[in-house]
């Protein structure tokens, strides 16, 4: 018996204890919904400021002038006096290949062509004697004293020879264009530079075989470049292609000088897209823009990698706040009709399916881009119109006026939490960084 009331006043005790404990919660829960929630923010000061607008693009330091040597003729290397970051001036010898089938062909060419000039004064010579021939003929046929038939004779002989003499002398002229042809062939088996240059990239070595351009695309022997004028070449996306201008200003950083700027113009903007990969959810389409470069270093080297900040547009003393401060919100400015909702949902239930459908499009408003101002504790919704922006600060064309405080922070109280009259504490740093509560 006295076990069982030991029972009995345990569980009392467990009980009460978790009846308590859940009244205590109720109490905490209702005491806590009753307050009204503040929301921490920073704030900014509104101010006129100038605004540069860029556009980033990523890409390579390339020589502005360069010549990708290819041979005409194929053959064997059997001279490369130069190698790789040798300065060149315009005439020296690059390469020579060798030509000796070349030689042999202009040889015979050469002993063709005398053969066929000397069958030409043959048949020089034997015109000439018929064309008189023929004219005493003619003379003596005049008086009488020669046939018909002896004038026909020496006419014909007359017009075979002049055919055959035409024809010598066509043989000759073929024998001239095709010795041109061999020398002309034959001198390309000699390559010059072609301007005042370094050699910045060289793909073969003496003795190896190259293919000339009349096999495909011909073998790249070497680059020639001009390293005295320098450009960065970089791939704008689609997007922003369409801000980029000819003359456009750009600052330029190349990763091998650290924190270096160079600056630079725009001078090319290409017109055909550079599709990776295409089809995939990974496609991407940028466009060439050549950059170049005003400020010179000789350290600077093709294909560098570089990033380039593109100016495309300025606009000076303009209204700006904090990128972050401006927000996008729904249905922004229909709060005020809330009042009215009972009666145009009792509307609404008498109207069809496709009336509503209807309704419903025609009253919906796509989202708005909107600030919020510090009033007396509480924060005011302002719908905006926005202009350019650089990395920090964006314009405000329309909706704020200059000096007034705007909300700049956190992004979780401007992108979620903040609502028109919502209150809040504004929370400000110190100078030493670290932030104390108004």
């Amino acid at each position: 018996m006295a076990k069982s009331n030991k029972k009995s006043k345990k569980k009392l005790i467990i009980f009460g204890s978790l009846g308590l404990l859940v009244v205590i919660f109720i109490v905490i829960a209702l005491v806590s919904g009753g307050k009204e929630e503040i929301i921490m923010v920073q704030t900014e000061k509104v101010e006129k400021r100038d605004i540069t607008q860029t556009v980033t693009a990523t890409g390579q330091i390339d020589p502005e002038f360069k010549v990708l040597i290819t041979p005409e003729v194929t053959g064997e290397i059997i001279e490369l006096p130069v190698k790789e970051g040798d300065k060149v001036k315009k005439g020296d010898l690059l390469i020579r290949i060798k030509g000796d089938q070349y030689k042999a062909q202009k040889e015979r060419l050469e002993a063709s062509l005398k053969s066929s000039e000397a069958t030409l004064k043959i048949r020089e010579a034997e015109r000439n004697r018929l064309t008189l021939e023929f004219e005493r003929v003619k003379e003596l046929h005049k008086k009488t004293l020669v046939s018909d038939s002896e004038l026909e004779t020496a006419e014909s002989n007359f017009l075979t020879s002049r055919a055959s003499y035409e024809q010598a002398e066509a043989n000759v002229l073929q024998s001239q264009a095709q010795l041109r042809e061999v020398l002309e062939i034959l001198y390309k088996t000699t390559i010059y530079a072609p301007m005042n240059g370094t050699i910045t990239q060289l793909n073969v070595e003496l003795s190896e075989r190259v293919l000339g351009s009349g096999f495909s695309q011909g073998t790249n022997i070497m680059t020639v470049a001009n390293l005295s004028n320098m450009e960065a070449v970089v791939e704008v996306d689609e997007n922003d292609v369409v801000q980029v201008s000819l003359g456009d200003t750009a600052t330029i950083k190349v990763d091998a000088f650290g924190d270096r700027e160079f600056m630079g113009v725009i001078t090319e903007i290409g017109n055909s897209a550079q599709q990776v990969g295409f089809g995939t959810q990974e496609q991407v389409v940028n466009f060439e823009v050549k950059i170049k470069l005003l400020d010179m270093d000789e350290n600077l080297r093709p294909g560098m990698s570089c990033n380039a900040d593109i100016e495309t547009e300025t606009v000076f003393e303009v209204i700006s706040v904090p990128i972050q401060s401006v927000t996008a919100r729904e249905n922004v400015g229909d709060s005020d009709k809330n009042q009215n909702n009972d009666e145009e949902n009792t509307n609404e239930k008498k109207k069809g399916k496709s009336e509503k459908k209807n309704d419903v499009k025609k009253n919906r408003k796509g989202p708005t881009e909107v600030v919020f101002l510090v009033e007396s504790g509480t924060v005011k919704m302002v719908e905006v119109k926005t202009g350019i922006s650089d990395d920090n600060y964006i314009e405000i064309k329309e909706g704020l006026e200059d000096s007034v405080e705007v909300v700049s922070g956190s992004y979780k109280a401007i992108s979620r939490e903040l609502e028109d009259g919502s209150k809040v504490k504004v929370e400000e740093k110190r100078k030493g960084g670290r932030n104390r509560h108004e």
